[in-house]
């Protein structure tokens, strides 16, 4: 799959339209907390396969930049020790981000921006063959109607793995409003993950329905090949879990 060409191809069939945008919004400044049953990234269980607090700030200008961070409870870092004699810690990952969204007069969204997670405190480097876990992306998104499609592409290594710069991440969204502030997003991700044999893809379908005063329920059904592609995802410190497997997750959302 050439990700990188089907985003260029998007881009370049708006070029031309760049100078009609639409007036922009007015500022905003949001606040949002989260529980989830558990944390998942790109497919894989960040929290052990356990529940995972969450929460997170977003202002967004009238001009189009926007700045946010957001932060969540995770096990992974602790979990990759193969022994407590490593005494590796790192309980939290923290998204700092900004970026620049504009939407054209035909209605194509086309945002650009640069996203750091960040792992405060963390000592993965204790670990045999893992570097430093914070990570640095830059990416590109695209969307029209219900559908969107995101490349992200590290310009750092990709937490913690070895000569992993340039890796990148292709996310495709279909959000389908079903009436009733419920709506139906089908997703299809793939991870390419530079000089590592590692690569992998992950689909999930979430249902979200939204509730009074800016609260939402969701539920998902998620999965990926990564099981097929190579072995079953676990680390040491979760024991025989796989990380990766199918599975159903709910969560419990609260704007501000």
């Amino acid at each position: 799959m050439n990700t990188k060409l089907i985003v260029c191809s998007i881009l370049a069939a708006t070029s031309g339209l760049l100078q009609a945008q639409t007036t922009p919004a007015a500022s905003s400044l949001e606040f949002n907390a989260s529980v989830v049953s558990d944390y998942r990234y790109r497919g894989i269980s960040q929290s052990a396969s356990k529940p995972a607090l969450q929460a997170g700030v977003d202002f967004a200008a009238e001009s189009g930049v926007y700045v946010g961070a957001w932060a969540s409870s995770i096990n992974w870092i602790k979990d990759t020790a193969p022994s407590a004699a490593y005494n590796v810690k790192g309980p939290v990952e923290v998204d700092l981000y900004g970026g620049y969204k504009t939407t054209l007069s035909n209605g194509i969204s086309l945002d650009v921006g640069v996203l750091q997670y960040w792992y405060p405190s963390n000592n993965l480097t204790n670990v045999p063959l893992n570097q430093n876990p914070n990570t640095t992306e830059v990416y590109v998104a695209a969307s029209s109607g219900p559908f969107s499609v995101k490349l992200s592409d590290s310009v750092t290594t990709l937490f913690g793995q070895m000569n992993s710069k340039g890796s990148r991440y292709l996310d495709l969204n279909y959000a389908v409003e079903l009436g009733n502030d419920l709506t139906l997003t089908p997703h299809l991700g793939n991870q390419s993950v530079a000089n590592n044999p590692v690569s992998y893809s992950d689909y999930a379908v979430t249902l979200t329905q939204g509730l009074a005063s800016k609260l939402s329920v969701s539920a998902t059904i998620i999965s990926t090949n990564y099981k097929s592609l190579h072995q079953a995802y676990t680390l040491p410190g979760s024991g025989a879990k796989d990380l990766a497997n199918s599975s159903f997750i709910v969560g419990l959302k609260k704007i501000f």
